[in-house]
């Protein structure tokens, strides 16, 4: 058995050549341990191996020692696998990096490329893994690909305690790891189309790759190898396939008509669609009827392109016509292949021009759509069914030809004048033939409108008015009043009445054509109201209370054209300001600022040339009070109540006391309504009451008392 077969299946390291040039004694020496190489190595000599190789490594006398203690049994999984790790590492940092040329370096680098290899083929000829990968998996271009990888070891008593998982993918025909680990430990390789795309996640039931990104040359295959050392090895294949959906069809159709006489079919349209993969098919519909190539009758030419491996393609459908052709619709369709299947994408359809002998000219408006306005730009086309059509010659009825171009009529900015008949022939025709189109041209129009009275209008406050809004039109118009955007009235005429101040304002008329909306003309009219200044609130007098040394603003708003001018009268404080003043069209504004220090009596007058309006405030100084404990207004009311109550039951028992002395006869009445009661001697406790028989007043009393009203001494 060669080195080679032994090895990874490369030829040796340079450095290993370059050694062998030099030492030709350790190449003798190599080429008899060779010779022995027929027999498996034992367990002792494997680990005797792997031991001497992790002695060379700097950073390694951790390992050393568990190894050279166990170096005569070979029984231990757990440790096989960790030593099979690290020497896995030390073999891929040795092919990474410098080493140094001493003769035990290579000798032992050498040795275990040789020796690897067969450690895994004895380790794994007792037992058995079975891997399962699917045949193929596919994905769309720029999404994430998995490959799983799932195994299991036949013999449970055999189950691993390491289990080295790497991945190749096949490059040119030959293989690239990209990945290599196990359980614990997962490296992917440097210097690949995967470095950065890929992840890998295993357990003890399989490993799942993940390639992010996808692109169209990841299409290949890919490789799981599985070693679980003695408990077996296998190794399975996925093939990824890719796709990229194509653009949707494009179809042209021919600019010109397509004669029936023609011999051989003519070309009808082409269809594209770009940048597809794997490459899509092109299939022609007639009027939803798929179209297959028949001679004389159908041909399809494809052309296919590939521009970083996307597919184009591209194909002219060639048709031979006939009349019926006239109105029929022509179709492609792109299939593509998706990870789920087929799937199609149809274009929009065409229809051709079909050329045969004139029979009949028809005259038609192209655009605009609907009806025509003024400024409109006109397009009038017309078509015979002859093959193929000669040109047309235009004119109005009874009027001179037109310029035209073939068979289209174009008039710009249109007016009223240009309504009427409309005549179109072909141009090998005299004015007398009967194979001519005609159609009718009616141009519409709004003239601006008109109101009055124009452009502004001055009332007096409670007078009426009647304003009009009108414009020509060829039809139905609809007119609508607005004021400051909100709607006041319909029709021609706005009717103002009993005009106040509120009326002021500019009055718009819309007017348009229900039927062409795009017709529209609006006039506006400005409103003035004239009249003497008017306050702003139902109050013409305002009273108030308020506590003395405190502020009150007092604020006086009148409107009137001219707008009125405000001035102030303030009596009982000289410590007043006023805070602002505006007026705005016919609203003047103005707020002053009193210090209320006693009574105060303050007019505000609104003036202008019509006239005078005046608001008066009565502002009454209340005394401020310091109480000890807060003052509650309805504790307060109930409190009146009470003594009002008490009040009235001392006044009835008082009154039946002095009525039943009075039938007693004890109390003589004299005219006068009252008598004084005097005993022989009296003091000064001695009491005197008055009966007064003014009811009304004492309930008058009682009221005010109540309310809580105050006299002055005079009043007492």
């Amino acid at each position: 058995m060669s080195p080679r077969t032994w090895g990874s299946g490369t030829e040796p390291e340079p450095r290993i050549r370059r050694w062998r040039r030099r030492e030709g004694t350790a190449r003798a020496s190599r080429r008899a341990a060779m010779s022995n190489l027929h027999l498996p190595p034992t367990g002792t000599q494997i680990k005797t191996l792997i031991c001497v190789h992790l002695l060379s490594q700097p950073g390694r006398s951790e390992a050393v020692g568990s190894c050279m203690t166990g170096a005569g049994q070979l029984g231990d999984q757990r440790q096989e696998a960790s030593l099979l790790q690290l020497l896995v590492k030390d073999t891929t940092s040795t092919t990474s990096t410098t080493t140094s040329s001493s003769s035990s370096s290579v000798v032992m680098t050498f040795l275990l490329t040789a020796f690897i290899p067969l450690l895994l083929h004895f380790c794994s000829a007792w037992a058995k893994v079975e891997l399962t990968m699917h045949d193929s998996v596919m994905v769309y271009l720029g999404d994430s690909a998995q490959l799983p990888c799932k195994y299991s070891f036949t013999e449970a008593s055999s189950e691993p305690s390491f289990v080295m998982i790497q991945w190749f993918v096949r490059d040119e025909g030959s293989r690239v790891r990209i990945f290599y680990g196990d359980y614990s430990q997962k490296m992917v390789d440097n210097n690949t189309d995967y470095s950065q795309r890929i992840t890998v996640t295993s357990n003890q039931q399989g490993a799942l790759l993940t390639i992010e990104h996808v692109q169209l040359d990841d299409e290949r295959e890919f490789f799981c190898q599985v070693n679980g050392l003695a408990a077996g090895n296998a190794e399975g294949k996925t093939h990824l396939r890719v796709f990229a959906p194509p653009e949707a069809p494009v179809i042209e159709g021919v600019p010109t008509g397509i004669s029936v006489t023609n011999e051989l079919p003519s070309k009808v349209a082409s269809c594209e669609t770009r940048n597809g993969y794997p490459k899509p098919n092109i299939t022609w519909y007639r009027n939803s009827v798929p179209l297959t190539p028949t001679p004389g009758q159908v041909n399809v030419l494809t052309l296919v392109t590939r521009d970083n491996d996307f597919y184009s393609v591209q194909s002219t459908l060639e048709y031979k016509v006939v009349k019926e052709d006239e109105d029929a619709h022509f179709s492609c369709e792109v299939s593509f292949s998706v990870p789920v299947g087929i799937r199609t994408v149809e274009s929009s359809s065409i229809n051709v021009t079909v050329h045969y002998p004139t029979t009949m000219v028809e005259l038609w408006k192209e655009s605009p759509q609907g009806l025509v306005k003024e400024g409109d730009t006109v397009e009038l086309r017309c078509q015979g069914d002859g093959n193929p059509p000669s040109p047309f010659i235009f004119n109005r009825k009874q009027d001179v030809d037109l310029e035209s171009s073939s068979d289209v009529l174009i008039l710009s900015a249109v007016s009223r004048r240009d309504s009427g008949i409309y005549q179109c022939r072909p141009v090998d025709a005299d004015r007398s033939t009967e194979v001519k189109g005609e159609m009718v041209l009616t141009v519409h129009y709004l003239d601006p409108a008109v109101v009055v009275p124009k452009d502004s209008e001055v009332m007096l406050k409670g007078e009426d008015l009647i304003a009009t809004c009108n414009a020509l039109s060829s039809l139905k118009t609809s007119t609508v009043w607005y004021k400051n955007g909100k709607q006041v009235g319909n029709g021609n005429t706005l009717h103002l009445q009993d005009a106040t101040y509120e009326t002021t304002g500019e009055y718009t008329c819309e007017v348009t054509v229900p039927s062409l909306p795009s017709l529209h003309t609006s006039g506006s009219v400005h409103i003035i109201v004239q009249g003497g200044p008017e306050m702003v609130g139902v109050e013409q007098e305002v009273q108030l209370e308020e506590g003395v040394g405190r502020m009150v603003n007092l604020s006086c708003e009148a409107q009137g054209h001219p707008a009125p001018s405000i001035t102030w009268s303030i009596i009982g404080s000289q410590n007043w300001h006023e805070v602002s003043s505006k007026a705005n069209g016919h609203m003047s504004r103005s707020v002053v600022s009193v210090k209320v220090t006693s009574d105060v009596s303050a007019v505000c007058n609104a003036s202008n040339d019509m006239g005078t309006e005046v608001k008066a405030f009565s502002i009454k100084a209340i005394p401020m009070v310091t109480s000890a404990a807060p003052f509650s207004p309805a504790e307060g009311s109930g409190v009146i109540i009470v003594v009002i109550i008490l009040s009235l039951l001392l006044l009835a028992i008082l009154g039946s006391v002095l009525y039943f002395l009075h039938k007693k006869g004890k109390i003589p009445c004299g005219r006068s309504g009252k008598q004084e009661i005097t005993k022989e001697k009296t003091t000064k406790d001695d009491i005197v009451v008055e009966m007064k028989t003014n009811t009304k007043n004492e309930e008058a009393v009682l009221l005010k008392a109540a309310n809580g009203d105050k006299k002055g001494p005079a009043g007492q």
